[in-house]
């Protein structure tokens, strides 16, 4: 299962989670610019619990460097795929859970939860001097804390059977649940990172980020954050978004709406629609002209059902703008 989206919009631009995207992309390329030498950086920077338990090699390292490595792993990365797919989880998960909490105390949020993480992998892996590193403690976090804030959440995902892309909506409870028991049965049968992957760090981050958003929500927000947020407010809908059509069975066409803003209204602008149908799904682009008015229908032509009559419906999307 690959989440594509999520089908809760933020309100707001996420600048803390692009800037940790951004971070994480950028400490990358240093990592990579480190040739002979970037197994020793990997083993500086990131989190050994041999080095807190065996002298011999805590002797190593300054008191800072310990410090400083349980902090550091979470920004380096195994190789490009382990990167993207931690990113994209971020980017998908991020936003929203920035959006609830706010940017001052969404930072706080993923550094605890980051910490929480590499200790819980710490705790049951003492002795291992295999390096942990990786975002994807503190982005288990974050997938926590989007259970608690937006359980009803659709998650739109793309499931590869047979070479054939099928999209289906599943909500986020279950898309959550079944990843959370997927690294705790990893964790319990696997005995931490044998497989290679910190798996309790997956655990101890998730369950941290159930805890910690809960915590945060009590802390009141700052004028900062009120400023920040006049500023960051986004103007745009989601490229892509998730249609339900509704149809009657004597009439070929399809009905359905696509929400846009203002500014989209009156300046035009390209959406990608997903469309689900029975087990299949479509994605469509649609072109919403400049000047549009709330109310308008759009129609696409030959994209509804095909009737008794061998007659083809159309596809008729009418205008929401969402303030």
């Amino acid at each position: 299962m690959i989440p594509i989206r999520d089908t809760t919009g933020s309100r707001n631009h996420p600048v803390v989670n692009t800037t940790l995207i951004g971070i994480n992309v950028a400490l990358f390329l240093i990592q990579l610019q480190q040739g002979p030498k970037i197994e020793q950086f990997v083993f500086t920077y990131g989190l050994v619990p041999a080095r807190y338990t065996v002298p011999e090699i805590a002797f190593f390292f300054t008191p800072f460097q310990q410090i400083l490595a349980f902090f550091s792993f979470m920004f380096l990365h195994g190789g490009f795929m382990h990167l993207l797919g931690n990113m994209w989880s971020l980017y998908i998960f991020g936003d929203n859970v920035e959006d609830r909490l706010g940017p001052l105390r969404y930072l706080v949020f993923y550094f605890l939860c980051g910490w929480f993480s590499g200790l819980t992998h710490f705790m049951f892996n003492m002795d291992s001097r295999i390096p942990t590193i990786g975002a994807s403690g503190a982005i288990a976090g974050v997938m926590g804390a989007y259970l608690i804030l937006f359980p009803s959440a659709k998650i739109l995902t793309f499931i590869p059977i047979f070479f054939i892309p099928y999209f289906v909506e599943i909500p986020a409870f279950i898309f959550l649940g079944i990843w959370f028991l997927i690294q705790f049965l990893s964790a319990t049968a696997l005995r931490g990172n044998m497989a290679g992957i910190a798996w309790w760090a997956h655990v101890g981050g998730f369950l941290a980020g159930i805890v910690f958003v809960k915590l945060l929500l009590m802390v009141p927000q700052t004028g900062l954050t009120r400023g920040v947020r006049s500023v960051t407010l986004k103007h745009k809908t989601p490229r892509l978004q998730v249609i339900h059509t509704l149809a009657d069975a004597q009439d070929p066409h399809l009905y359905g709406s696509i929400t846009i803003t203002p500014r989209e209204a009156a300046f035009g602008t390209r959406k990608l629609v997903n469309i689900p149908w029975g087990f299949h799904s479509r994605v469509l682009r649609v072109a919403i002209p400049p000047g549009v008015k709330k109310g308008t229908t759009l129609r696409l032509r030959g994209l509804g059902k095909t009737a008794s009559n061998r007659e083809v419906g159309d596809l008729l999307l009418k205008v929401l703008i969402k303030s």
